[in-house]
């Protein structure tokens, strides 16, 4: 296989990068947070204006990505297998994420040594939340089941409700494929209407590094002189245990997939910024899904894995739910049973899907669970871990993007859709893919990039989903140590045309 024809890329200067300004706008935030904690407490509606401003056009472009993925595929028998294989893989991965939660936090015991009477305790601080969860803890599964059903076709994108959107999106675009030909014009103009969205979304972005100072400010201002003895301890338990999930668990599903968990994360390193400072992944969402396309993942794939991710494949929450619920048990003097360990994890398996990826869910579906197990672990004690409660956000949110982003990755591995050489490209030179540009653009991410004659042939073959021929390319002598490359010539990274 010939070596891709390319032509050196222009080196952008250090001030048009996002990241960077994120990270002057978290500096900032910090230094505000510790030097005028009053005013940092005032600044938190900033890192709320930004994260509105993304979620007006999220619910708008989920609905068109998932409609032009699964109608462009052409093959509904082939789109329900990509279903399967999603459900299945972030199932698997959050019962891993709930297991290590619990495995943790009975090894550091956190909670232990704090001995508080429910009698006594005051848990007014977590009243608000404990009525938050009050509707959802009293719902069974036919409620959650009834909740995926929007009381209008608008009301879910009115609502933000990112479940309902889907399976909105997953109706329609079945209802297009059914029609055929006379389908095409409907998908051409939803893909048009998507990349208006992402040039809505990236014109949005550049209010980031404000969102991300006001963020840090608040949380340092409001919380930092908080932190201290058990809770600080609670803390670093539960960041070290997403570090332990993120490169023991998801690393080696990385590497049997083929690729690198640690140019994996300096590829995405700016969105993890971005969600660092905002304590919310959905603020990234369109980013990561050019970013994926990008990387050699097909449209269908993204549209339909991403988004259901957000829902369905929220490992961080997963961690933080059998850690806190433990770590309040601990702080009663509550030895809870394994046999009820156990039940708390298959309980919180089901309650933790279509929990939103914004700051403060987590907390909100962590008390609807412990809410089932009222007469064992106190719901009062909510309390304890409501004041760190935006620290916690951010570790969580960080791991479900992280983990969301290696399971498009995996899934499309799985099913014979990832463009293996084009991947390993670009992980190999993550400055190869402009996502600012390539939003602006609305042209297809892969155009940022050049591609064998053989790629793009495989590329083809993906797109009318013949996956027997990918794989048979994929299998290929020519995919061996060197990627199908000669000797000693590398990909060197693209410009558009």
């Amino acid at each position: 296989m010939s070596s891709p024809t390319v032509q050196q890329k222009k080196k952008k200067p250090w001030y048009s990068h996002l990241y960077v300004w994120v990270l002057i706008g978290i500096a900032v935030g910090i230094v505000i947070g510790v030097v005028w904690p009053a005013v940092g407490e005032q600044m938190r509606w900033l890192a709320t204006l930004f994260i509105n401003l993304v979620k007006v056009v999220i619910a708008p472009t989920i609905f068109a990505t998932v409609v032009v993925g699964i109608a462009g595929l052409g093959n509904l028998a082939k789109a329900g297998g990509l279903a399967l294989r999603t459900v299945v893989y972030f199932n698997i991965t959050t019962v891993i994420a709930l297991g290590l939660g619990l495995v943790m936090i009975n090894l550091f015991k956190p909670g232990a040594g704090l001995n508080y009477d429910v009698a006594s305790f005051d848990g007014s601080a977590a009243d608000a939340t404990i009525e938050s969860a009050g509707a959802v803890a009293g719902s069974g599964i036919s409620d959650f089941v009834l909740g995926l059903v929007p009381t209008s076709f608008m009301s879910a994108f009115v609502d933000g409700q990112l479940l309902q959107v889907l399976l909105l999106a997953i109706l329609t675009a079945v209802a297009i494929a059914m029609l055929g030909e006379r389908g095409k014009p409907v998908v051409r103009a939803l893909d048009v209407f998507a990349k208006v969205m992402f040039g809505v979304i990236k014109m949005v972005m550049w209010v980031a590094p404000i969102g991300a100072m006001g963020g840090i400010a608040f949380t340092i201002g409001k919380h930092g002189h908080e932190i201290l003895g058990n809770l600080a301890f609670f803390m670093g338990s539960f960041w070290l245990t997403c570090l332990i999930f993120i490169f023991l668990c998801l690393g080696p599903i990385c590497y049997a997939a083929g690729f690198s968990i640690f140019k994996y994360i300096r590829y995405i390193k700016d969105e993890l910024l971005i969600v660092l400072g905002t304590s919310s992944s959905e603020t990234v969402l369109p980013r990561m899904m050019t970013k994926l396309e990008a990387a050699g993942t097909p449209k269908h794939v993204v549209g339909l894995t991403i988004p259901t991710g957000y829902s369905f494949n929220l490992d961080g929450t997963a961690i933080y739910m059998t850690m806190g619920a433990m770590f309040i048990a601990q702080a009663f003097g509550i030895d809870v049973p394994l046999a009820t360990q156990i039940g708390l994890l298959l309980f919180m398996l089901v309650s933790s899907n279509g929990a939103a990826g914004v700051s403060g869910a987590g907390l909100v579906t962590l008390a609807a669970s412990i809410a089932a197990f009222d007469h064992i672990i106190p719901m009062v004690g909510l309390a304890l871990i409501v004041g760190i409660d935006r620290f916690m956000s951010e570790g969580r949110a960080l791991t479900n993007l992280t983990g969301n982003g290696i399971g498009t990755l995996v899934i499309a591995r799985w099913t014979g859709a990832l463009d293996r050489e084009r991947l390993r490209f670009v992980l190999d030179n993550p400055d190869s893919v402009d996502v600012e540009e390539l939003m602006r653009d609305g042209d297809a991410p892969g155009q940022g990039l050049a591609l064998s004659a053989e790629a793009a042939e495989r590329k083809a073959a993906i797109a009318t989903g013949d996956y027997s021929r990918h794989d048979a390319d994929a299998s290929a002598p020519d995919d061996g140590p060197t990627g199908g490359r000669e000797p000693g010539r590398e990909p060197e990274p693209a410009r558009r045309g």
